[in-house]
């Protein structure tokens, strides 16, 4: 066993706490429902960038490239200085929802190189401009451009032109689970000498000025001698006592963490230090802005490196607990102990990868797993407290206002965030995606944050999931049962044994949202859904989670084909845990039975209602039912019709010989209910290894025909004037490019066209990006639905891919072809270019950028660049699964 698995096993038994510390630092508070106060809800604008310096935050923290302890108590962060911006870069500057002329986005370049799943061993990079940063010039410029316009990037400013800039990298190594060495490398890139101001920062977040029983914590200065470095000691009543160890004894800077209502409000502070005296005493050169006495709850440590063309510095620093033996803490135990712990982190992830791998492959899946694990943060949100305010009456809006059905939320874990600037906080349906990247290099955590949304404290007693915190109670797609099911079985893989407790666990929690989704999502009773926002923001016509234009009411394709997804995950668990406790058996005929009515009325809802299945074109499209009675299908060609390709499992025939209850009941709807089993797929015939397969495309093997949806919905799927691009499956047929779907209510045009970059629609903000780009999670999904229905098709069922190209594969091939057209949006082509970075010749073209990896919210449809949030580790992370997977099916 290498060292890291050591650990993780270690913590796993809950021997030694290898993740009391890590990366749970926000790169973002400000801006956040938590921290929004207001009467409106208006998040953005009642907590700015402009007032993050000098206003206490209530529910976390942010740094630039920082840690803390898992309750964050204790943090530590780089603040920086180049002698010319106005303010001190402590935090990630980006333009907020309303700003941006597509949105929010962070203007930044900062980087995740590498984490071990216990942290033993962190690196991070920030590239910072060595002239004053542009930072109303970003504002200005993106508010003038249109939604038509590109955003405007911190690059495209010139401010790295002559590669004046300092790259400022940072690594954590643990010696011991509180013991913890840190190195800053900051190295100047530009063609003559620059100063940069360099600023380790230590700090306590601020939990007393909520409430008069909690105790204060401190920090103050001790002296260094000649065989010891000066220090910052750190007293906390349940943290206990630790010591920041400063090389070179630099001069140390105390204050409060505490507003600056002065600034900030015109009305008196509670005493005379604040967060931002650091600033106005580096910056404005404000000496009585920081304590004398050095003592507070803010503190750094004051570097001023004179760096030559290309030169590099290295600063050295040491967080642990003050009881630690004595000796030189900065020596040579700290460069063996550092070296030890980069070669352990080369050692798991060289065990970890398929041999098979390019070196190419091994960079993008690695800083993938970086990012991912630098995306666990340290969420605290007392819904019910936030709710009343804190000491003064909120406003009264909010007894109705946001989240107020949620008052028993009440979250203090370390969660895995989609974004650490963009969405620093969960989303549940990202989150699903994101636990299996986890579980490749730590199952345990996966499978915490799966069973976290649905304990008590998250789960609403109602049985929905919450969504994300802009709005708890918004519908994404039921996902859950299948990432739980795929985590189980990758744990299984790798251990040789599934843990069923966990298994079982979740599996009864989700029986309660699953009855949420039937009685709350299905408004006819006639097993058609209405999932409204689904995560798929704008993809149709209409804002689907506002009322419609027309009156009356959405039948959603998607939404019920994830509906009869959801069925046939539970269906699988439900199996698995009745090979050894027969009261599953009868609720798989349950899920069986009740995915069978959702499959007729999906295909066939009889009568003259319209169906959602169009027999011309072979594609699944919404249905608008119309307050007169009339109904009519949405003929937008989408991921909407694509969907129901998701709701396919197979059943081995071992299995079914193991559950004679359950088999007889499936052979009983064969025989008894011909009506009901005609639109499932090959419930009845015997497949490849004599398994079964329930679907809800129907498929035929020798030819095509009418009714094979499979065949049909693939011919479009691989289309390259449709779906298929060069680097994976569109959001939005490339057929709406030429022809837009128009569709008129009162006078007033509604359309959607092919958009394969930002979205130009005003729908949610105009931050609605699903009609034409490809995004990762449902392309993912897309490529394990091929390959269950190649499980029971075998290689013999070929279709044309691309259509049209006379090159015939199964569809295990398909699902690699796809496989590697995702990956390809990261991988250097012939050219030495990546496809994420499109026309941004740096990152094209420099030695010093090439190689670092970002990792978007979705892509360009048509040229692969990427687009969105740029740290989107989270469902984008799943390419380290795809790389995986390729790589160990080439290496056998």
């Amino acid at each position: 066993m290498n060292p890291e698995l050591a650990r993780l096993r270690a913590t796993q038994s809950a021997t030694i706490p290898w993740k009391a510390w890590g990366p749970y630092l926000s790169e973002r508070q400000w801006g956040t429902v938590r921290e929004d106060y207001s009467h409106d809800g208006a998040a953005w604008d009642y907590f700015s960038h402009e007032q993050a310096r000098s206003r206490a935050y209530r529910w976390g923290e942010d740094g630039l490239g920082g840690i803390c302890d898992d309750q964050q108590r204790l943090c530590f962060a780089v603040a920086l200085w180049n002698g010319r911006d106005p303010i001190l870069k402590e935090r990630l500057f980006g333009l907020t929802g309303t700003e941006g002329n597509h949105g929010e986005d962070v203007k930044e370049y900062y980087f995740y190189l590498d984490s071990t799943p216990t942290h033993s061993y962190l690196k991070f990079l920030y590239k910072y401009p060595q002239l004053e940063f542009p930072y109303s010039d970003l504002v200005q410029e993106n508010r003038d451009r249109g939604r038509d316009g590109l955003e405007y990037e911190l690059i495209d400013t010139g401010i790295f032109d002559q590669n004046r800039y300092f790259d400022v990298q940072v690594e954590y190594a643990k010696a011991y689970v509180d013991d913890i060495l840190i190195q800053i490398t900051v190295s100047n890139r530009g063609p003559e000498p620059a100063t940069l101001h360099l600023l380790p920062t230590l700090w306590f977040r601020n939990t007393w000025s909520w409430s008069e029983e909690q105790h204060k914590p401190q920090l103050k200065a001790m002296g260094g001698t000649t065989e010891q470095p000066s220090a910052i000691a750190a007293q906390h009543p349940d943290l206990g006592n630790y010591w920041l160890y400063c090389q070179d004894q630099p001069p140390l800077l105390f204050t409060e963490n505490e507003t600056n209502f002065e600034r900030l409000f015109e009305t008196p502070n509670t005493g005379p230090y604040c967060k931002d005296g650091i600033h106005d005493a580096v910056i404005q050169g404000q000496a009585d802005a920081v304590n004398p006495d050095q003592i507070g709850t803010k503190a750094a440590a004051q570097y001023c490196l004179e760096l030559g063309a290309g030169q590099q510095q290295v600063v050295k620093l040491r967080l642990r607990p003050d009881w630690t033996e004595a000796g030189d803490p900065l020596g040579s135990e700290f460069d063996r102990i550092l070296g030890d712990r980069k070669r352990e982190a080369d050692q798991f992830y060289y065990d970890l990868m398929p041999k098979a791998l390019s070196n190419d492959d091994r960079n993008i899946q690695r800083q993938a797993f970086a990012g991912m694990l630098w995306s666990k943060q340290y969420y605290r949100y007392d819904v019910s407290r936030w709710l009343q305010g804190d000491r003064t009456p909120p406003a009264p809006e909010r007894a109705q206002g946001r989240n107020h059905k949620w008052p028993h939320l009440d979250s203090n874990e370390i969660i895995s965030m989609p974004d650490t600037w963009e969405y620093p906080w969960f989303a549940a349906w990202d989150l699903a995606f994101h636990c299996l990247p986890l579980a490749l290099v730590d199952p345990d955590f996966a499978k915490a944050q799966l069973d976290l949304m649905t304990r008590e404290w998250y789960m609403h007693p109602n049985g929905q999931i919450p969504a994300y915190e802009w709005n708890f109670s918004d519908v994404n797609p039921p996902v859950h049962a299948w990432a739980t099911w795929r985590v189980y079985q990758m744990e299984r893989k790798q251990k040789g044994t599934g843990d069923r407790a966990f298994l079982e666990r979740i599996f009864q929690k989700l029986l309660l949202n699953f009855t949420w989704w039937v009685n709350r999502k299905d408004r006819s009773g006639n097993n058609i859904f209405e999932g409204g926002f689904l995560g798929l923001d704008n993809i149709g016509v209409f804002d689907r989670s506002a009322p419609l234009p027309t009156g009356g009411y959405l039948e959603q394709a998607d939404s019920t084909s994830w509906m009869a997804m959801y069925c046939l995950n539970m269906l699988t668990i439900s199996l698995e845990l009745a090979r050894e406790n027969p009261v599953y058996e009868d609720m798989a005929t349950k899920f069986f039975e009740h995915f069978i009515y959702i499959a007729d009325a999906l295909n066939h809802l009889g009568g003259d209602r319209t169906s959602l299945w169009d027999d011309e074109d072979g594609f699944f499209y919404d249905v608008l039912n119309l307050p007169n009675g009339e109904s009519m299908r949405l003929k937008v060609r989408s991921l909407v019709g694509l969907i129901p390709l998701f709701a396919v499992t197979t059943l081995e025939p071992e299995l079914l010989d193991q559950l004679p209850n359950f088999k007889a009941r499936l052979e009983w709807f064969v025989h008894h209910r011909p009506t009901l089993k005609r639109n499932v797929a090959c419930m009845e015939s015997k497949g490849q290894g004599a398994r079964r397969m329930l679907a809800l495309c129907y498929v035929t093997r020798d030819r095509l025909e009418p009714t094979d949806k499979l065949r049909r919905i693939l011919q479009k799927l691989l289309d390259e004037t449709e779906f298929l691009s060069d680097y994976g499956i569109r959001a939005l047929s490339r057929h709406h490019h030429a022809h837009p779907y128009l569709f008129s209510v009162d006078g007033q045009e509604h359309r959607v066209d092919y958009e394969p970059a930002e979205s130009s629609s005003g729908l949610f903000g105009g931050n609605s990006n699903w009609r034409g780009p490809v995004w990762m999670p449902v392309n993912y999904l897309l490529i394990e639905s091929l390959q269950q229905f190649h499980h029971y098709l075998g290689d013999a069922f070929k279709v044309e891919c691309p259509t049209g190209s006379g090159r015939w594969l199964n569809l295990w091939e398909v699902s690699q072809e796809l496989s590697q057209r995702l990956i390809k949006l990261f991988r250097n082509d012939a050219t030495g270019h990546r496809a994420i970075y499109g026309g941004t010749k740096k990152f094209q073209t420099d030695p010093h950028w090439h190689n670092l990896i970002l990792f978007f919210e979705y892509f360009h449809g048509d040229n692969g660049a990427g687009i969105g949030a740029s740290h989107q580790t989270g469902w984008t992370g799943l390419i380290a699964k795809l790389i995986q997977q390729t790589g160990e099916y080439n290496s056998l």
